[in-house]
């Protein structure tokens, strides 16, 4: 089994090279008759007046720049795209924010008391009197009543 396996991967990877061989061939390929087309033009180049010459470079440059251009077009258009697409997805995250914090600070009514009760036992454990009482001036008979007894 691991030795099929190892056998499997090995093919794999052929078959990857090979395929990025084949690709780099073509490429190759391209790249020889551009630079063919390019030897002609110069050689047919030389063969011009200097009049014709600067006429035909003018030409090269201005076929050159435009496809420059319409590159940066087709550029410009994806990233147009790409923009439009990420308002979305922020105009949404920004939905689910303020849902998120509406549904925070709309809390039960339970759950605002517990918060309170929870406030209030707080403050208690941190009060620490000693030898203090507070009471209401009306109950002052009875508790000196349940002092003495």
């Amino acid at each position: 089994p691991v030795f099929r396996l190892l056998e499997a991967q090995l093919q794999d990877q052929r078959r990857e090279h090979e395929e990025e061989m084949e690709a780099l061939k073509n490429l190759v390929d391209t790249m020889q008759e551009e630079l063919e087309k390019q030897q002609q033009a110069f050689l047919q180049n030389l063969q011009l007046s200097p009049e014709a010459q600067v006429e035909f470079g003018l030409q090269q440059e201005i076929t050159r720049l435009t496809n420059e251009n319409l590159d940066l077009k087709e550029m410009l258009e994806k990233l147009e795209k790409n923009e439009k697409k990420l308002k979305k997805q922020l105009k949404i995250y920004m939905k689910k924010v303020q849902d998120f914090e509406a549904s925070q600070t709309i809390l039960p009514a339970e759950r605002r008391q517990h918060d309170r009760n929870m406030q209030v036992a707080v403050q208690r454990k941190e009060k620490d009197f000693q030898g203090m009482l507070e009471y209401y001036k009306e109950d002052e008979p009875l508790l000196i009543r349940n002092l003495i007894t």
